[in-house]
């Protein structure tokens, strides 16, 4: 196998191993639109780290936790619905990237960055997304009994002595690191979609939020080998193959007749 299929297999594979405990998050907490709005904040971190001669990583997930900040703060003050709010900053930011790169005077693959490119994954890319995914874990690691308690109940937390707040603003922060390192993976517009959609398979399969959790990484594992094989096979574009083999995994599971099965909350 050529290196550049190498690279690009362990790339999506990676993402897809921190995108299902998240994704899990995702799901439960139902902020998948709210990931969406990272997601697409993230075009307009590329900009400015483009602009400023910055490490794009670094400039997208700095936009994204600006962005979290600026949403958690508005939230508090109460001015207009959340989804309203969520549709106004996910539109506005996207606007702005895509306007700000078009002024800048160096060429972009803009395609790459909207659909993912995962086949010219590079060295350093690799690198970079494997410090991603060894932090996002080790996070996950430490911090899952908060997280899974502010999940279940905010209210009940805040009680048992938890920083809910903060707790909030560390599950943002690493939807932020998860778009940082997915960009070259499936693309701002399709990232959600790689948390989303094998948590909501393995949600069907399970009933419990670990196993939920290991098992949404396994299904995006396997979502990624499929989409990587159809790219290759008839030459379709990587990122979009990729959602398409995690659809086709989500209508299997949910075709199955399956008994005795209750959601995770």
């Amino acid at each position: 196998m050529a290196d550049f299929l190498w690279r690009a297999l362990l790339a999506g594979l990676g993402v897809a191993l921190v995108a299902g405990p998240l994704g899990s998050f995702v799901v439960w907490r139902r902020m998948s639109y709210f990931g969406d709005t990272l997601a697409h904040s993230a075009l307009l971190g590329i900009a400015l780290g483009i602009a400023f001669d910055a490490n794009l990583n670094i400039a997208v997930i700095v936009s994204c936790v600006l962005l979290a900040t600026l949403l958690v703060a508005l939230q508090q003050r109460k001015i207009i619905s959340t989804d309203t709010l969520l549709g106004i900053l996910a539109h506005s930011s996207l606007s702005l990237g895509l306007i700000a790169i078009s002024l800048l005077e160096v060429r972009v693959d803009l395609l790459g960055y909207l659909f993912g490119d995962l086949l010219t994954v590079t060295g350093d890319e690799l690198l970079w997304i494997y410090i991603g995914v060894a932090a996002i874990l080790s996070l996950l690691l430490v911090f899952w009994r908060p997280l899974l308690a502010i999940t279940v109940d905010e209210d009940l937390a805040q009680a048992e002595g938890y920083p809910v707040l903060w707790i909030r603003l560390l599950l943002m922060l690493l939807i932020a690191i998860v778009i940082a390192v997915a960009m070259k993976i499936v693309g701002v517009l399709l990232i959600t979609s790689l948390m989303v959609i094998p948590a909501a398979c393995a949600r069907r399969l399970t009933n419990t939020p670990e196993t939920m959790a290991a098992l949404s990484s396994l299904l995006g594992c396997l979502a990624v080998m499929m989409g990587l094989f159809g790219s290759l096979q008839w030459d379709t574009p990587t990122g979009p193959s990729i959602v398409v083999g995690a659809t086709g995994l989500f209508l299997l599971v949910y075709a199955l007749p399956l008994k005795g099965q209750r959601d995770i909350k």
